[in-house]
């Protein structure tokens, strides 16, 4: 089951039923099945305090991942700050919904094992996210 909550902001205006099947295919190309995935969306502030909360790191960031995997069955808390989605849209020259949709399925990526901190990892993790844009939905994407 896939649930979105927002913390002290609004929803983003997402297609949630279409996101989430979205979702299960692509942790279905990496061999997985979904479990329990909870988005909280939230906004920078309430990032950096569970960024220093849980993991001692004391900087925004986008994605927080929480991960409760257990064998193929991906499971997590992820954390999605708006105000950074939107920072970054604005940085790397992109629309804040397609940033939005890479941020969604970066978290389910590091769920499925992609990692992005060691050497050369970034760069997977990229063509991963956009393998798996390429195959959003249509009526997901901006005109």
């Amino acid at each position: 089951m896939i649930a979105y909550y927002a913390e002290s902001i609004e929803l983003p205006a997402i297609q949630q039923e279409i996101v989430s099947e979205w979702i299960y295919k692509v942790a279905k190309t990496y061999g997985k099945t979904v479990g329990n995935i909870s988005y909280i969306f939230c906004s920078d502030e309430k990032i950096l305090e569970v960024n220093r909360q849980f993991l001692q790191h004391d900087y925004y960031t986008d994605i927080i991942t929480f991960d409760y995997t257990n064998g193929n069955r991906i499971s997590g808390d992820l954390f999605i700050s708006l105000d950074t989605v939107k920072t970054n849209a604005e940085s790397f020259h992109t629309s804040y919904k397609e940033e939005l949709h890479r941020t969604i399925i970066h978290g389910i990526l590091h769920l499925c094992g992609i990692n992005d901190k060691g050497p050369g990892e970034r760069e997977i993790m990229e063509a991963n996210e956009n393998k798996a844009l390429a195959i959003l939905p249509e009526e997901c994407r901006e005109s």
